[in-house]
Parts: C-alpha cells; sequence; structure tokens
C-alpha cells in the first residue's frame, strides 16, 4: 500500500533527535520493510525549521519522500494552536491527492488530520497514541482552547480502525475520552539490527580487552525532561561506595549522560555540588545514528524514573529500555509502569524503587563487584529484545489489525 505518514506535532521533527524521531524512523523502516511505501508529511524535518538537515538523515532513510507543511509563526498560544489545525487540513487534502492507500497518524493536538483523509477517501485509518496529551499540555505547558482539542482528539479516535496505544495506562485514557474506540496497546521496541552489541568498541580491538582499558561506565540516554529523574541517577552515582573519590578528590567511574532538555543545565550545577564534574560528561543531543556507538561504551545503563505524583501514572514506554536491551547493557530501572513487565521482572535487568537514591547507588555498586551477574542480564535482555521487542515485530501487529482497503471500501457499501 501507499501509506501517508501524518505528523502534525511542531514538537517533533521527521529527521530530529528526540526519541518521538526515533520512533516516527523506525516505524517508517518497519513500514517499507514490510513492503508499503510510506510518504511522511510534517511539520519539520529535524528538531529546527528552516536549518539544512541533511547530515541526520539516515542513508537508508535518504529517498523517504517528506512533505513538509510548516506551521507559521504565532503571537500567542491560541494563534499556535489554531495554526496547527491548519496545517492538520492541508496535510489531510496533500496526502489525498497523493492517492493515499492508507494512513497512519501520529496523535498530535489540535490535528484531526486522518480522520478528515479517511472521511475523504475511505482508506484504512490507524493512529498511535503515546501520552494522554491534553493533560500534558495542561500540566507542563499551556492549553488555550481545550474544547478544540478534546473535538479535535475525539473525532480522531473514533474515526481510526485502531488506535495503537504504547501501554496499558494510555489505552485506558482513549477509552475513557472515546468508549468505541477500537484499541490496542502495541508498545515501543527497536531496532535490533541498528543497535546490537559491541558497537563502542574499536572494530580492530577485542571487545572484552576493549572494556577492560576503560573505567566502569553507567550511562543514560533520553530527552532530559523533569519526569526522566537524571537527578536522582547522580545522586546515586555519587553515593555509590565503588565511586567514592580519592585524597584527590578523583572519582573511578565514569557517567555519560547522552540527551538535551530542559534539565541539561541544572544537572551540570548538580554534577559540580556533587563533586561529579571530573568523571562525568554530557555527550547533549546527538543524532538517532550516534547512539549504538555510544551505548556499546556502557557497562550499565540506566532509567531511573522518580516515583509518580500522586493519583497519577506511569503512562510511558520507554524507547531508551528497549535500547539499551538491544545493546546487550546490563540495565537498572525503575519499578514503575510496565517496566517490571519489560525486564522479565527482574530476569533481563535489576528494578529499584523509583526515587530512591540509596537503592540505586546499591544496584550500581553490586553490577561493578559482579561483572558476571552483568554478563548475565545483558545477554538475557539482547535475547528479549530479539525475540519479543524488534520494530519489525510491533509494525507486524498492527498490520494484522488494519483492514484492507478493499475490506473497507466492501464495507462502505450497502448491502442491496
Amino acid at each position: 500500500m501507499r501509506i501517508a505518514y501524518l505528523l502534525a506535532d511542531p514538537g517533533i521533527g521527521v529527521f530530529g533527535t528526540k526519541g518521538a524521531s526515533v520512533h516516527v524512523q523506525e516505524m517508517v523502516r518497519a513500514l517499507r520493510a514490510h513492503g508499503h511505501e510510506v510518504t511522511v508529511y510534517g511539520t519539520k524535518r529535524g528538531d529546527r525549521p528552516g536549518r539544512p538537515e541533511t547530515e541526520s538523515v539516515p542513508e537508508d532513510l535518504a529517498d523517504l519522500p517528506v512533505v513538509v507543511v510548516p506551521v507559521p509563526g504565532a503571537k500567542d498560544a491560541a494563534a499556535r494552536e489554531a495554526a496547527v489545525a491548519q496545517v492538520a487540513a492541508e496535510m489531510a487534502q496533500l496526502a489525498a491527492l497523493d492517492g493515499a492507500e492508507a494512513v497512519y497518524e501520529r496523535y498530535a493536538l489540535f490535528s484531526d488530520a486522518g480522520a478528515r483523509l479517511a472521511a475523504r477517501t475511505g482508506i484504512p485509518f490507524a493512529v498511535e497514541v503515546n501520552a494522554p496529551l491534553i493533560a500534558e499540555q495542561q500540566t507542563h505547558r499551556s492549553l488555550h482552547d481545550e474544547a478544540s482539542a478534546w473535538e479535535a482528539t475525539r473525532r480522531t479516535f473514533a474515526a481510526a480502525d485502531i488506535v495503537a496505544c504504547v501501554s496499558g495506562p494510555v489505552a485506558d485514557w482513549v477509552r475513557q475520552v472515546e468508549g468505541d474506540a477500537a484499541v490496542t496497546v502495541i508498545p515501543n521496541g527497536v531496532n535490533t539490527d541498528r543497535i546490537r552489541p559491541g558497537l563502542g568498541a574499536d572494530a580492530d580491538t577485542d571487545a572484552e580487552h576493549h572494556a577492560s582499558l576503560r573505567p566502569f561506565t553507567v550511562g543514560f540516554v533520553g530527552t532530559l525532561k523533569p519526569w526522566h529523574g537524571t537527578e536522582i541517577l547522580l545522586q546515586a552515582v555519587a553515593a555509590a561506595t565503588g565511586n567514592a573519590a580519592d585524597a584527590g578528590g578523583t572519582r573511578p567511574w565514569r557517567l555519560e549522560i547522552c540527551g538535551a532538555g530542559p534539565q541539561l543545565d541544572p544537572l551540570r550545577d548538580l554534577a559540580q555540588r556533587l563533586g561529579l564534574q571530573d568523571c562525568i560528561h554530557f555527550h547533549g543531543a546527538v543524532a538517532p545514528a550516534r547512539v549504538p556507538e555510544i551505548l556499546g561504551r556502557f557497562d550499565v545503563a540506566v532509567a531511573p524514573y522518580p516515583m509518580p505524583s500522586p493519583g497519577a501514572e506511569h503512562y510511558f514506554s520507554p524507547l531508551k529500555v528497549y535500547e539499551y536491551l538491544a545493546a546487550e547493557v546490563a540495565v537498572v530501572a525503575s519499578a514503575v509502569g510496565e517496566l517490571p513487565e519489560v525486564l522479565g521482572d527482574g530476569a533481563h535487568g535489576l528494578l529499584v524503587a523509583p526515587g530512591d537514591v540509596d537503592a540505586l547507588a546499591n544496584a550500581l555498586d553490586q553490577l561493578a563487584r559482579r561483572p558476571e551477574l552483568r554478563a548475565r542480564l545483558a545477554a538475557s535482555g539482547r535475547a528479549a529484545a530479539v525475540a519479543e521487542h524488534s520494530w519489525q515485530h510491533r509494525c507486524a501487529q498492527l498490520l494484522a489489525l488494519l483492514p484492507t482497503p478493499e475490506h473497507v471500501a466492501s464495507e462502505q457499501v450497502s448491502p442491496r
């Protein structure tokens, strides 16, 4: 089929560095691997509109058709929200004119592009829901026209043949919004060919020997937002007995933080206060193509989520954890949401209480002392990633549920 991938969220570039951009790229790869032609309709190519992004376009996606419908500048929130709605309408029109035979939309506030396209053409329609965006917008940003946001959201969920949610809590939210929505849970995944063991070592150096030449390395990959708990990771690394500073203030471990976001400067300040400035390295934002090599240098990778606020649920399906597993790195993660299930209740990684600095420090100490435990967890995690969590597997789940264009057309013909 010719599939139109609709991405009306102005915060996500097709070839950007955020996890959301990785998600877009990997679903495109998986759809193409299943034999479909994909055209992406987005608001920008990279992290910043109007900037050359050719250097960040993966080689295997260089031929991907990308139609950019930019969101015009706006003086206030109301104008921005109206602009997104207009862009969504334009995307639907363009995709219809281009002859799309199916539509896949990443749910975005104020967008009903997929519903418009499906109503106009009658083609199959799947929408991917990663978060309860209206609640997120109200909590972390600003929402001017709430009524229009709800209207577009309900129209989208009601029109879709499949509403693919990344977690159980997200699926529950969709059902509350639109009781008749065709909800299914399809978590995030990982490209186990792109991310695989040993990519951080020198190609001419034995991986085991290479690892022995560097310090014990703890790492984090992801956008630096408050709800990711990266300050807990820094505090745990400072508190770990195996990383105690010597008389000269030198610490034996290395901590690598890969990502950008509003927490970057506060984390730099915290590292200074904790005496970690000589053992920590902030990579900043990096292109997805660099992530496998960076993961290959970690001994332990961490997802240090804090304790959820009272009444709140951990509704994420963290890309980072699947990538950690695929890279065959030992994982430590907070026991929140669906992470215990992803980590096989401890078979594929260590689970710690969310927000517990001491528990995380103890887990890191344990893994530093026991290389055989690191190796066992890492191997188990890699096997699980390959067997259960590949993007091709996720895509196959979706395609198995998506009606064919012929089936949709036959349902639209009234029986005589």
